[in-house]
């Protein structure tokens, strides 16, 4: 029953939410969202005209650049004026989503050393690892093949028709190093403390998974390791339970925040590609659905239903971190054993970003599209593979997913300029993703207890 009344919370602050900040946008921001756009368009413009001009040292080409400059200022300010009103509401989720990342990384260390400590031997460790970056690899391949094939279906870039843009014109996004060296950066902790501090999931996970198997290691003494870890768990899982309480409120100040600023005309300019991205995420929940069903029959359903709270959250918070705790209960209340659970769940949280995967070449095609950049098949599956080895190990870098296409799309000779098309409506674009890798995830932890004979009855 709590349960049920969280969720209906939640729903009723996401509405309340909408509502909220279309007033706001109509009636207390609307002299600033207009010399946004307005400087916005005027900037764009001049832009167009300083790519006409050959001779970057003419006064014509000073005074434009210097106009440009002008308007720039005058969008900044505006829209530093717009966050300064808006700070009550995005105060909410900035204490939400900073409460779950103060647990999120005690609970992944905890729950992982006990998962790992209860599997016992390194082989068991070895054979369950295994499955799961099986599943993580396939599953990520799907999503950007997914991703592609809708993208050149649907051409959503091509109504664009964008001049080529000016190579200098800075998008504020950093570019996501495609070195070996910055991979391994991620991968292995030099400092547990450092991982800790900075909620490095997969160095936390690499850290979990030696301390485990060297717990279990030392036999009878690791026991009361795995008792005081099992117990300080529970301790994490019940300050989840405060902190949820607060989900509601977040999810509010969140939304009231992204519609104050966008506007619902957002969703009416943006329309066709919203709608077609969201048609590909539902496509890809029925694709894993339906490989959930060949190995899990009906529990899928069941598995589903369990999970409308967290994946709600994601939704509404744009942040399938913030849905982590709740989502971590529902798979252990379905049946998956907390072992399995501890071992797989975090993975998945740097390996398999489902809707975050199809996302990118969905987004970075478009962008090709909308240049008018052709891309041969050789091309694009080039560019698929890219994203599948720069996409692992970022999951708790800010905007990851256009700081990975950033990276990307500049190795095929795509203007980075084209991510302005997208940081807009990124935040509605984010709250898709964020649900389908809470669902994409949690399918796994599934199908992995499935296949290890750990999945057992439902709890209520």
């Amino acid at each position: 029953m709590q349960k049920n009344r969280l969720t209906l919370f939640i729903f009723i602050a996401l509405i309340t939410g909408i509502m909220a900040g279309y007033l706001l946008n109509i009636n207390w921001l609307g002299q600033y969202n207009e010399q946004i756009i307005k400087a916005d368009t005027q900037a764009k413009k001049i832009e167009a005209q300083l790519a006409k001009i050959p001779d970057t040292s003419s006064v014509v080409y000073q005074e434009l650049a210097a106009e440009r400059k002008e308007q720039l200022s005058v969008r900044k300010e505006n829209e530093s004026i717009r966050e300064k009103k808006l700070e009550p509401f995005t105060i909410l989720s900035d204490i939400f989503l900073r409460l779950i990342k103060m647990i999120v990384a005690p609970l992944v260390f905890t729950t992982l050393v006990v998962g790992v400590a209860k599997v016992g031997d390194i082989k068991a460790v070895g054979r369950i690892g295994g499955k799961t970056m099986l599943w993580f690899l396939s599953a990520t391949l799907l999503s950007l093949a997914l991703g592609m094939v809708l993208v050149n279906i649907f051409r959503p870039g091509e109504t664009m028709n964008l001049p080529l843009p000016d190579a200098n014109i800075d998008t504020g996004i950093q570019k996501a190093a495609l070195s070996l060296k910055e991979f391994i950066s991620h991968v292995f902790p030099k400092s547990f403390a450092e991982a800790m501090a900075h909620n490095e999931i997969l160095q936390i996970v690499v850290f979990s998974l030696f301390f485990g198997v060297a717990t279990a290691a030392i036999g009878e003494k690791g026991e009361m390791v795995i008792k005081a870890m099992d117990a300080f768990a529970h301790v994490i899982l019940k300050v989840t339970g405060y902190v949820m309480n607060f989900a509601p409120f977040a999810v509010f100040g969140a939304m009231t925040a992204i519609i104050a600023k966008q506007g619902l005309s957002i969703l009416s300019t943006y329309a066709i590609f919203i709608g077609e991205f969201y048609f590909g995420l539902l496509i890809l929940w029925l694709l894993l659905i339906f490989i959930g069903f060949t190995i899990l029959k009906t529990r899928i359903f069941r598995l589903i239903n369990n999970l409308k709270e967290p994946v709600l959250l994601a939704f509404s918070t744009a942040s399938s971190e913030a849905a982590y705790p709740k989502t971590m209960l529902q798979l252990e209340r379905f049946g998956c054993k907390d072992k399995i659970v501890s071992f797989v769940l975090p993975l998945g949280y740097s390996f398999n970003l489902d809707g975050s995967m199809m996302y990118m070449t969905f987004a970075s095609l478009f962008i090709a599209q909308a240049y008018g950049i052709q891309l041969g098949f050789d091309q694009q599956l080039t560019m698929l593979l890219i994203l599948m080895l720069t996409s692992k190990g970022i999951a708790g870098v800010p905007r990851a997913s256009l700081v990975v296409i950033a990276g990307t799309i500049a190795t095929f000779n795509i203007p980075e300029a084209g991510l302005a098309l997208l940081i807009g409506i990124d935040p509605l674009l984010d709250m898709g993703r964020s649900a389908t890798n809470v669902v994409g995830n949690s399918v796994a932890t599934a199908v992995i207890s499935k296949w290890e004979g750990e999945l057992g009855d439902h709890q209520e």
